[in-house]
């Protein structure tokens, strides 16, 4: 049995929120469903699913406002990985990621899951993921997903 149904939210904390937002909800059309000024910083929250939230949270001069590059170098959450819900909406985001400059649009096939990764506005490292195995089963290395790539 599974005690979880999932992640509720991911916390982040970014330089500039109206470009975090605007990039959040341009890219991938997540809605903002509360933001707030406080005394010590601005956050606000996206839908990024039915139960799952992602939670920023404007410290310009924080030192962990801007990710790092390096997989496994990056801290104790290395990077985001989301999921996109069909192949329409993961073509419909590639494209403007690819758009805006911030990945080439490669994907790599891992068996049960189609990934691909860009950086967003602060430099944190982010994945799109389309499960196209819902068991999950038969993980491998990364390899070039051509049929995609090509279109």
């Amino acid at each position: 049995m599974n005690l979880v149904s999932g992640i509720h939210h991911v916390a982040v904390i970014t330089a500039d929120i109206d470009h975090f937002i605007e990039f959040y909800t341009d890219v991938f059309e997540m809605p903002v469903i509360f933001q707030e000024t406080t005394r010590a910083f601005r956050h606000a929250l996206l839908r990024a699913g039915p139960q799952s939230v992602l939670h920023a949270a404007e410290m310009p001069n924080n030192v962990h406002s801007s990710g790092l590059p390096d997989m496994f170098g990056r801290g104790h959450i290395d990077h985001l990985a989301l999921n996109a819900p069909t192949e329409s909406a993961f073509q419909i985001i590639r494209r403007k990621l690819i758009d805006r400059g911030v990945s080439d649009g490669a994907i790599s096939d891992l068996g049960p899951v189609l990934n691909m990764s860009f950086s967003d506005p602060d430099g944190m490292h982010i994945e799109v993921c389309l499960i196209v195995d819902a068991s999950l089963e038969g993980f491998h290395q990364p390899q070039p997903y051509l049929e995609i790539i090509n279109q």
